[in-house]
């Protein structure tokens, strides 16, 4: 898993940096070593988007629906993890994408969910062609939040605004959608579309 692996490698390179140093006691190289975990654990997604993915515009990065969860639960909560259709058989249509999930044309690769802190669905969404679902969502008129190769669908509005706050992306194609000065806005890979930290109201 690339990010245990992230992980691994960050440790280890900071267990080489105390050995070269050769200097500090044994409490300052505890408090190094902690202050080091710490900080390769908040910047893990950084730290795999800031390797050769300047096309990408830093989108965060999941390999399984499990990573998409472990990303959101830093900035909202995401609990109690379940695939779709057992999501789906206790709940009526609550959480995006029943079907869509099951469509070939929205290159989906696995659909889960989770729920906020107020107990409301968050859609978790791996997609194997990023290009391909913004081709759907521009034809279906959804929008969503979206990293590299995931997409997640809150319900909640304190969900919603939390998230805004990570390096997810609002994928609208909406063609009146107006982004307010100070807020970032770029192509999306779908023409018509686009990517903003702004996420309208």
């Amino acid at each position: 898993m690339r990010l245990s692996r992230s992980l691994a490698i960050g440790a280890a390179a900071l267990a080489l940096l105390a050995t070269l140093s050769g200097c500090g006691s044994d409490s300052e190289s505890g408090s190094q070593s902690s202050t080091g975990a710490d900080s390769v654990v908040g910047s893990d997604a950084d730290s795999a988007d800031g390797s050769g993915q300047a096309t990408t515009g830093g989108l965060p990065q999941a390999s399984d629906t499990a990573a998409v969860a472990s990303y959101l639960n830093r900035y909202t909560p995401c609990q109690d993890v379940t695939t779709g259709d057992e999501y789906d058989t206790g709940n009526d249509g609550d959480a995006w994408g029943t079907d869509e999930s099951e469509d070939p044309a929205w290159g989906i690769e696995e659909r889960a969910v989770c729920a906020d802190g107020s107990g409301g669905p968050i859609a978790l969404l791996t997609v194997s062609d990023m290009k391909k679902f913004q081709t759907a969502a521009k034809a279906s008129g959804d929008e969503f939040l979206v990293g590299e190769d995931f997409a997640v669908v809150p319900v909640g509005d304190e969900a919603i605004r939390d998230l805004q706050q990570s390096d997810l992306r609002f994928l609208s194609c909406d063609a009146d959608l107006t982004v307010p000065s100070g807020f970032e806005k770029e192509p999306a890979l779908v023409d018509g579309c686009v990517l903003t930290n702004y996420v309208p109201e």
